[in-house]
């Protein structure tokens, strides 16, 4: 049992308000069973707490999109999650897996398009918002998975969305199940395409929708076993047949009538149709056109369609003259005849209208009157006519009229399933029931009755499914539900159609009997179902009754019940219109079977609509059933307005609150055992404390709070009705007791502040006077102390100027005496520096001079022997340019300059010997020289020591010796012997100085000749190396030759068939000239005489021509088994795209008309790629094919016209050889002779253009295919897994991969951020934060990869990067709308951005979203904004297309130098390939 709901004071509830419907507010105060409530619109009321429920103030601001996560499962908590999701334009919701939709009044296309259907194919249910497209793709998957059909059931009011709805669920299933078009047009566009058929004939202006369908359909969609649409049918229902000839004001009658007479003039003037407002059936309205709609142009969008169903001209007409007769019809008028009870033509307007009928119809006009006024009866004896009165007569009329309208409706139904198509073999179908609601009016008649039945049908079966589904949902957690009773409306349908005692039986019996009236038939009612509690007998009619339905009680009004349900035709009617002349109209009305004329006429619409109806639900039993229940938000048809009364009273039509109810009878609160204790812990602290058990801790809350009748699943805890409210009202008293301690505390916080700041202030204001008495004491101190300081300072002042004056004295005559002596060394200083500075300026002087001299002289040198140089280089390249044996005389040169070079060697150990002779005689006689120096030293030092001795014995004689000059004489010959010795050592040193000055030349004359002994060394290698060279140019000169000598053969061989032109023929002898000369040169050897002899070119036979074929077939043959390995790469440049490109170049193969070559080269890189999902053989093909095709943009040339050919060959060159001998023209010395090498040498900048034919041209268009191709696959492997390719591309061209890598980031950006819209749960703060966090790695990774292979794709990321930064924010409700539109997030549409705010929920700290203000301002932009629909988008598009050209290639990559690239082993050794090996150095 469910505990009764507990409200306290301060609780929050919902009370009844007679203006919204519910009302929230909070409980002041309660008196017994009454409780005053302070309402939020202000209002104070009183309502009984039984009329109360309690309101979730936790609830997630956005709401909920599925209403069974609501905490109370109410009429106004329904109420209020669909309100404040309608304001979010979230018009989708579940309750369950029934899908509420409310009608948005606006069009919203980002909710539709192939993106959205893409997001939805395949998702779980519930994964994603709620959707049209969820339900359709469940019912689909299951008709897959299970092999059984299902049924979508669409109910709502007229305006509600309901013909919306069911056309964007066969949009949805076509996207899932389409197929080829057949004839132009798939089945189903066929069925939506019969729409504008079905709603001019079927649809009318209703008091609350301009478009209302007046009939049910079911439209079942057929599938085969794969899965794909086979075929379709359209079933209908009740068509409103009155509304043909009774409508009300300000309705109108069906749109057909309105379209026809809004024809062209034509076809106006050819039914004879005039103003609408003349015909009876459409003028008892004053609502004759529609606001915004042009019946005009809806006459042709209807003809349009028609054609598109397959209605043809013919019929077209057809329909329309019976449309036409049916207005004329109702204008026929009747007066009284002659006769009692007869009548007869009122006036010759209604004759008119008669005869325009007959006509329209075709028909007698005679007959057509007959069968208005009178009938006839058939009895045993005889045949009767019988008039009738102008009453009864116009009774024929319309009837006559809805006959033929109904007739018409259901001709047009099946000749569109004849034009769809139906497949007899399909299995399986996935029905759209498109059905009218439940209708209450002022006015209640016949068909509101039938419609009413309907809903009350499908009621029961929508009963049915939702108490299915409590139950699979109890089995599935395990509980027991044995004792819950089911809410079901079987005695109210017994009511209806229980035979014999319905009321459907009844009103058959009473239609069978002729004198039957409204009033007996309702006397019968009152009599049978006096005591039913389901029938109510109004108190102030005597023919009314109401029936107390399951949306409430609605009051019939029985005047019109028996005419209504009449449906047998007239007899008169049923001949005079099989009669017809036109073929269509006695279609209609075929005539009845034997049996069928035999038996009774009688047929009621009642019985027919129950037999229909009970077809329908045996339909829907053997389907799946799922529900879309139309809600339509207010009555003026405009966007944002939600009128909460008009909504609540179609969700009790619409079954939603009885589906509450059945929820309610059960256990409508459940909540996981996290979400359980994370609301409910605090209530039993103890429960939580060391236990692990989720699920004993919720059963020991709840047994603790003493609730019974709950349920603990396996992962749910399952309440009864009220009992979340009593466990919030028991949270609310702990939060509360919690609340008051919480102030207690804070209040004695707030007193032991308080005393404490005055006990601060009284201890502050002590001090202060403290401080003004020590004031005081310190100034009398501080005066004393300045008395005596100014004496101190006085006493040395005095003493201080004394000292200053002494001190004054001093310092200038000390100045006095330092200035004189400064001077004098100043005076020095200077004299000593200029006399240094003038010896260093003089020497520098001439050795500059000295310098300049030999600079001038070196230069000059330098200048005459470089001119000389260059005018022999000159002379000899116009030499060679006239010559013709230009390779034999560059042999000549070579082993000239061999010679010269072998000279020069020679000449330099010539020079290196006589300089070593002449560097030893030099050291000799330096050697001898020094030799005599020393001897003349010593001398020296004997005479001196001499000298010494003489003077010492001299001294050591007696004294007695006088002295005399001779003394003299030998003290100066001493003095000039010193001073010659000292001379002697001067020139010593001299000689010392310079000896060391020799051998430092020596020294460097020796470095020197190792320098030159090593040039000696690299000219002997290059002597070799060019005697190789040659070698190699002799064999190449052998297979020009041979070249030559085939093409002077077919020269030859072509002269008698063909007659040369001027210009071949002079090419021809200037060839054959050119080989005289050449065979005559005397340096040319004699087998190159012979294999020139214009005597044996005639003798030739076809073996050398053959012989070159093979050996060019054997070299394409080798280098495609070579390109078919892996090569790798030289540096930086693939060696299989160089190798490819110097070959055909060599072989001239871009030049000829027709070669195979380039098919093998592109078929080897074709079956190369075949496995799409190796990646590293993807990128190294790319980096071939993108550097093979630079190197072709920027070397091929689109050749000129044929007639041009031979021009362009003689201005290149005359002869064969003259073509080979013109890349040697401008190789300085024979150095770069090579034909193939010299070219290429200094890279990509000075490769020849060569004019392109066909082939070549034809071979460049498919190598950018096939780096368009590769560079896609990668692309698309990358997209399926990125981190570990990142390293494959490194040998690929920069600028390709930068367009990967920011393709690659662009697909990121749009799936994260798409994902991030679409599903709400990725749309929380925790997410955000994870999502960041790697975003930050790619930021790093880009950050090491350099911008050389990132470029921009870290840009690329620009909208989840704003909207994570926009989740990750603080104080998100403090945000402005500039502040977040500009500053935080500039590159978001506002469609995103509402889009954002209104899905984001804070998981870890619990804060909001942005303020009410800002999704304010946001909606008001949105709504200005709703016409564009591509700024209503708010989902992103990936790019997949290729995003460069081959001239981008071109100008991003760099110079690319191949000729050092060394060739593979598998053909470096082959003759055939040796213009491959790179010239010598």
């Amino acid at each position: 049992m469910g505990t009764k709901v507990n409200i306290i004071v301060g609780s929050h509830v919902w009370a009844e308000d007679p203006d919204t419907c519910w009302v929230d507010g909070e409980v002041v105060k309660i008196n017994g069973e009454e409780a005053e409530i302070q309402a939020t619109n202000g209002k104070k009321i009183v309502a009984n707490l039984s009329k109360l429920y309690p309101k979730d103030m936790e609830a997630a601001a956005g709401g909920v999109d599925d209403m069974t996560k609501l905490s109370y499962l109410h009429e106004p908590g329904v109420l209020e999650n669909l309100a404040i999701r309608y304001e979010l334009n979230e018009i989708y919701t579940y309750t369950g897996n029934i899908l509420i939709a409310v009608n948005p009044f606006q069009r919203l296309p980002h909710l539709y398009d192939p993106h959205m259907m893409q997001q939805y194919k395949g998702a779980p249910f519930g994964e994603l918002s709620p959707h049209v497209f969820a339900v359709a793709d469940v019912a689909y998957r299951a008709m897959i998975n299970e092999n059984k059909s299902n049924a979508i059931l669409v109910s709502g009011e007229s305006g509600a969305g309901k013909t919306e709805t069911t056309k964007m669920l066969m949009r949805y299933l076509a996207y899932l199940g389409g197929r080829a078009a057949t004839e132009g047009r798939t089945v189903e566009q066929q069925v939506l395409e019969s729409n504008p058929v079905l709603e001019a004939f079927g649809n009318a202006k209703t008091v609350r929708n301009n478009n209302s369908s007046r009939f049910g359909k079911f439209v079942e969609i057929q599938f085969d076993k794969h899965g794909r649409i086979s075929g379709a049918a359209i079933r209908t229902y009740l068509l409103e047949r009155s509304r043909v000839c009774q409508i009300s004001d300000p309705e109108r009658n069906y749109h057909c009538f309105y379209l026809l007479c809004a024809a062209p003039q034509e076809d106006v003037e050819k039914y004879k149709l005039g103003n609408r407002k003349t015909f009876h059936y459409l003028n008892q309205s004053n609502c004759y056109e529609l606001v915004g709609v042009s019946d005009a142009h809806e006459y042709l969008a209807t003809r349009r369609a028609m054609d598109i169903v397959g209605i043809s001209t013919q019929e077209q007409d057809a329909i329309f003259r019976v449309v036409a007769a049916i207005l004329h019809v109702g204008n026929i008028e009747f007066s009284k005849g002659k006769e009692v009870d007869s009548s007869v033509l009122k006036d010759e307007k209604s004759k008119f209208h008669l005869e325009t009928t007959a006509e329209l119809l075709m028909c007698n006009p005679g007959a057509l009157e007959d069968a208005l006024c009178k009938r006839v009866m058939v009895t045993p004896e005889e045949v009767i006519k019988r008039s009738l009165d102008p009453y009864n007569a116009t009774i024929s009329r319309d009837g006559l009229a809805k006959t033929i309208y109904s007739r018409l409706f259901d001709w047009l139904v099946d000749k569109i399933n004849s034009s769809i198509g139906q497949d007899a073999s399909s299995k399986c179908l996935i029905g759209v029931l498109d059905i009218y609601g439940f209708e209450s009016f002022k006015a209640n008649s016949f068909e509101q009755f039938c419609i009413n039945y309907t809903n009350e049908k499908l009621q029961q079966h929508f009963n049915q499914h939702v108490f299915k589904m409590e139950q699979e949902e109890y089995t599935k957690e395990q509980i027991d539900w044995s004792y819950i009773e089911f809410v079901d409306n079987q005695d109210v349908l017994d009511l209806i159609e229980k035979k014999p005692g319905g009321v459907i039986a009844l009103l058959d019996e009473a239609c069978m009997f002729p004198k039957s009236t409204h009033e007996t038939f309702a006397q019968k009612l009152y009599q049978t179902f006096q005591k039913h509690k389901r029938f109510v007998k109004p108190k102030l009619s005597r023919t009314d009754f109401t029936i107390c339905h399951y949306a409430g009680e609605v009051l019939y009004q029985s005047d019109q019940f028996l005419d209504k349900n009449k449906d047998y035709v007239v007899a008169e009617h049923q001949e005079l219109l099989s009669a017809s002349k036109c073929s269509f109209i006695s279609g209609l009305f075929p005539p009845p079977p034997e049996e069928t004329s035999k038996s009774s006429k009688f047929s009621s619409i009642g019985a027919r609509f129950k037999q229909q109806l009970q077809a329908l639900m045996d339909t829907l039993n053997s389907t799946e059933p799922h529900y879309i229940r139309c809600v339509k938000p207010n009555n003026v048809l405009k966007p944002a307005i939600f009128e909460n009364v008009n909504v609540m009273q179609q969700l009790r039509c619409g079954g939603v609150l009885e589906a509450i109810r059945i929820s309610c009878a059960g256990y409508p609160t459940r909540r996981t055992f996290y979400e359980f204790l994370h609301r409910f812990g605090i209530l039993a602290p103890e429960a939580l404390e060391g236990n692990s058990d989720e699920k004993v801790a919720c059963k020991r809350i709840l047994e603790k709070k003493g609730l019974l009748g709950f349920q603990i699943g396996k992962t749910k805890v399952f309440l009864r009705a009220g009992q979340m409210a009593e466990l919030d009202a028991r949270r609310t008293e702990v939060l509360s007791a919690a609340a008051k301690t919480i102030q207690g505390k804070m209040r004695t916080h707030i007193m032991r502040k308080k005393f404490l700041s005055l006990r601060k202030a009284s201890v502050c204001v002590q001090a202060i006077w403290r401080g003004r008495l020590a004031c005081k004491l310190y100034d009398n101190m501080r005066r004393e102390a300045a008395a005596i300081k100014v004496q101190k300072n006085q006493r040395r002042h005095q003493a201080r100027r004394s000292y200053k004056l002494h001190y004054a004295s001093v310092l200038v005559v000390q100045t006095a005496l330092r200035a004189m002596a400064a001077r004098k060394e100043f005076r020095f200083k200077k004299q000593s520096t200029g006399a240094v500075t003038i010896q260093a300026r003089y020497r520098c002087h001439r050795a500059h001079k000295y310098h300049k001299k030999l600079k001038w002289a070196a230069i000059v040198a330098q200048c005459r022997w470089r001119g000389r140089i260059a005018r022999k280089e000159l002379k000899k390249l116009k030499m060679e340019a006239r010559e013709t044996g230009a390779l034999k005389e560059a042999k000549d040169k070579l082993e000239k300059k061999v010679e010269e070079l072998t000279w020069r060697v020679q000449l330099e150990k010539r020079l290196r010997t006589d300089l070593e002779e002449a560097k030893a005689q030099e050291l000799s006689k330096m050697q001898i020289s020094m030799e005599a120096l020393q001897a003349k030293l010593d001398e020296a030092n004997t005479k001196l020591a001499k000298e010494r001795e003489a003077a010492k014995t001299i001294e050591e004689a007696p004294p007695v010796v006088k002295e005399t000059q001779v003394i003299v004489q030998d003290t100066e010959k001493i003095d000039s012997l010193t001073t010659e010795v000292q001379e002697l050592k001067t020139s010593l040193q001299l000689e010392k100085q310079r000896a060391d000055d020799l051998e430092k030349k020596r020294s460097e004359e020796e470095q020197a000749n190792e320098e030159k002994q090593k040039k000696l060394d690299e000219t002997e290698n290059k002597m070799r190396q060019f005697q190789d060279y040659l070698r190699r140019l002799e064999e190449k000169l052998a297979n020009v030759e041979s070249e030559n000598k085939v093409l002077r053969q077919q020269a030859v061989s072509m002269a008698p068939s063909k007659i040369l032109s001027g210009r071949s023929k002079s090419n021809l002898q200037r060839n054959s000239e050119n080989v005289q000369v050449s065979s005559n040169d005397p340096k040319i050897t004699p087998e190159s005489n012979n294999t020139s002899s214009p005597k044996k070119e005639y003798d030739i036979d076809d073996k050398p021509q053959k012989s070159l074929n093979e050996k060019q077939q054997e070299n394409q043959d080798l280098l495609i088994r070579c390109i078919a390995q892996h090569l790798g790469y030289a540096g930086n440049r693939p060696v299989a795209a160089c190798i490819i490109y110097k070959c055909l170049l060599h072989w001239r193969s871009f030049e000829v008309e027709r070669t195979s070559v380039f098919d093998r080269i592109i078929q080897t890189v074709g079956h190369a790629i075949e496995t799409q999902d190796n990646n590293e053989v993807l990128a190294y093909w790319l980096s071939n094919a993108s550097t093979l095709l630079l190197l072709l943009q920027r070397t091929l040339k689109a050749s000129g016209s044929t007639g041009m050919a031979p021009q362009r060959r003689r201005s290149s060159s005359a002869t064969l050889f003259g073509r080979m001998t013109q890349s040697f023209r401008g190789a300085p010395q024979g150095v770069n002779l090579s034909l193939i090498n010299g070219s290429m040498v200094t890279g990509v900048e000075t490769l020849r253009q060569v004019e392109a034919k066909y082939p070549a041209l034809l071979f460049k268009q498919q190598l950018t295919a096939y780096v368009e191709k590769i560079y896609g696959m990668i692309r698309d492997n990358l997209k399926k897994e990125i981190s570990p390719l990142l390293g494959l591309c490194i040998q690929v061209p920069p600028f390709l991969v930068r367009k990967v890598f920011t393709q690659i980031f662009s697909f990121i950006n749009v799936q994260l951020f798409n994902s991030l819209l679409l599903r709400r749960e990725c749309c929380s703060f925790s997410n955000g934060e994870y999502v960041k966090a790697g975003l930050a790695e790619l930021e790093h990774w880009c950050y090491r990869a350099t911008d050389e292979y990132a470029g921009s794709a870290w840009d690329e990321l620009k909208h989840i990067k704003q909207a994570i930064g926009f989740l990750v924010i603080h104080q998100k409700p403090k945000k402005t709308f500039d502040e977040i539109s500009h500053d935080l997030c500039p590159v978001l549409s506002i469609q995103q951005l509402y889009r954002i705010s209104t899905m984001y929920w804070d998981d870890k700290y619990g804060t909001h979203s942005v303020s009410p203000e800002v999704i304010s301002n946001m909606r008001v932009l949105m709504t200005e904004d709703s016409n564009n629909p591509v700024s209503n988008s708010f989902l992103l598009d990936d790019d997949s297309s290729i995003p460069f050209s081959v001239d981008d290639i071109s100008k991003s990559m760099q110079q690319i130098d191949i000729s050092d690239i060394e060739p593979p082993p598998l053909i470096r050794e082959n003759s055939g390939f040796v213009f491959l090996l790179p010239p010598p150095e």
